[in-house]
């Protein structure tokens, strides 16, 4: 249940960011690209962006402790836009999926994501009955 509520949570962040042309970050729905094209795409390229974020991330952000200590975890920043861009490299290979056009409106674009799952996250969490 925890999955599919991040999955729904990712899935707002993302079409959240698309919202500002801005930051350059697309999503191209299946064809033929009406509303339900458009929420499937971002459903699905949120389930690659937390299977992503679960896999690589945790081994990318184990890998860098030492460099988060020394940033003051900065580097998660960056390391949170590589996972973002990596998302839309392996969408890329279809007509559909997550688009990042620049590197550092990707980096942007990642902070927003993070500040609306931090959100998410305060509001969804389970309360402890007393």
């Amino acid at each position: 249940m925890g999955f599919l509520i991040r999955v729904v949570v990712n899935a707002f962040a993302i079409w959240v960011v698309t919202l500002i042309p801005a930051l350059q970050v697309f999503v191209i729905p299946f064809p033929p690209g009406e509303t339900l094209q458009l929420i499937l795409t971002l459903l699905l390229v949120a389930v690659i962006f937390a299977l992503v974020n679960t896999i690589i991330g945790t081994v990318i952000k184990v890998l860098a402790f030492p460099i988060y200590i020394l940033t003051l975890g900065l580097i998660g920043l960056i390391i949170n836009a590589f996972l973002l861009w990596l998302t839309a490299w392996l969408t890329h290979w279809w007509n559909w999926g997550l688009r990042v056009e620049d590197f550092w409106w990707g980096v942007v674009a990642a902070i927003i994501i993070s500040l609306i799952n931090w959100i998410f996250g305060i509001i969804l969490r389970p309360r402890k009955k007393d």
